[in-house]
């Protein structure tokens, strides 16, 4: 029998060195229901509601924000936001924990009890995720040859890429 959706998501969580606590087990299995089959976690914290006090997860994925919470009235509250209707999102420290504030449309979803370093790291995902241009979360055809080559000088610009990957780079897109 193949792996699972739930396993696959598991894994990646894995990858990115999260481990949930026993509290987001429900709101973990309830994950592969809630995701598209090709979409990618790139970050997820666990934390408490501002507000109801129920323990929660926040996902961000390589398209939208989500924010699930298994214990909404015996059910599943689940509430997506697209990172274009994100207008900020901060985090504030205490100790060993944090808190995580977003803005969106007129709406700010509160969370607190979440680790110090994985609240700064999931906001800098989503930050990420702001700032690409909507046409970017949209099936878009295949890059040019002239947009990879900006796309590796970003990446060579921002030390991501040495001189030297950079031109190997380079010299592999130029001779397709």
């Amino acid at each position: 029998m193949g792996r699972s959706r739930l396993d696959e998501i598991k894994e990646e969580l894995e990858k990115l060195d999260i481990n949930p606590t026993i509290f987001a087990r429900k709101e973990i299995h309830a994950l592969p229901d809630i995701l598209s089959a090709d979409e990618k976690i790139v970050y997820l914290v666990e934390g408490r509601n501002k507000m109801t006090k129920h323990h929660i997860i926040l996902a961000a994925t390589d398209r939208r924000m989500i924010f699930v919470d298994k214990e909404f009235m015996y059910g599943l509250k689940v509430e997506d936001f697209s990172y274009s209707k994100i207008s900020s999102i901060q985090y504030e420290t205490a100790l060993l924990l944090a808190s995580i504030d977003i803005h969106v449309a007129d709406d700010i979803v509160e969370i607190d009890g979440v680790g110090k370093y994985d609240a700064e790291l999931f906001c800098a995902r989503v930050r990420d995720f702001m700032s690409r241009p909507e046409e970017f979360f949209q099936n878009k055809p295949e890059l040019t040859v002239l947009d990879q080559l900006e796309q590796l000088g970003r990446l060579k610009a921002s030390g991501v890429l040495s001189e030297e990957e950079f031109n190997n780079q380079k010299k592999k897109l130029l001779e397709k």
